[in-house]
């Protein structure tokens, strides 16, 4: 299958999302079509299943300025999310597309990569610490999840978020890691318009010709979410 359902979701909360993505993973049969899902979160610090065991270092902040705190499931460390950072979440079959987690980082990371390069940024991806860099500094952290060869989360990637909150953690678990973002490169633009390049140079890696787009909706109708006045 070529085909993958699109869903732009606009500020979603972080726990119901990632509840909708776990029941969609776990309900889903084998004719199911494939999904990814475009959103910013309200600000949320999230720990992946390496980061509850960790001792020593910042794996959780102590201070953390009314910021929630969540243990996940994904893979990696200790990560921020907040307003102005475009959100990619893969949902994928994929022994169906004879991909492995191997396959999906190195999607993503190239997606990525190749987004940049259209805005004359020169990145790259490191082995031993997934996600995309810009002279040493992250700009885009990956975690995932994969149940019975079904994949979710995905990519967070820096667009014009505040930084701060990285200050108080070791980000994705590395001391002294430095975080950048496209405003600080010379690039201003907003979340809504990265997500449409950087869509297509993901669709250009998972090899998908077809998308159907089911704007601001999911199968959960818990997601309903709205910043505080």
């Amino acid at each position: 299958m070529r085909t993958v359902i699109l869903r732009w979701l606009g500020n979603r909360d972080y726990l119901a999302t990632w509840r909708a993505m776990r029941d969609f993973t776990e309900s889903r049969t084998p004719r199911s079509e494939d999904e990814i899902w475009l959103l910013e979160h309200p600000p949320v610090y999230t720990v992946g299943v390496r980061g509850r065991s960790r001792n020593g270092g910042k794996s959780q902040p102590a201070e953390m300025n009314a910021i929630p705190l969540i243990q996940t499931d994904r893979g990696g460390l200790i990560t921020y999310h907040g307003h102005g950072q475009l959100i990619v979440y893969t949902l994928i079959d994929l022994a169906r597309r004879g991909m492995n987690v191997r396959d999906l980082v190195s999607a993503l990371e190239n997606a990525t990569i190749a987004l940049l390069r259209q805005y004359g940024i020169r990145a790259e991806a490191r082995r031993d610490a997934p996600g995309v860099y810009v002279d040493g500094a992250k700009i885009a952290s990956l975690g995932l999840r994969v149940r019975k060869s079904r994949s979710y989360h995905g990519l967070s990637l820096n667009v014009n978020l505040d930084l701060a909150p990285f200050r108080l953690i070791d980000p994705c678990g590395f001391r002294g890691l430095a975080v950048t973002r496209l405003a600080d490169l010379g690039v201003s633009v907003q979340v809504h318009e990265v997500a449409v390049p950087l869509l297509g140079c993901l669709l250009e890696q998972l090899q998908i010709d077809t998308i159907s787009a089911n704007l601001n909706h999911l199968p959960d109708e818990d997601l309903a979410y709205e910043p505080p006045s």
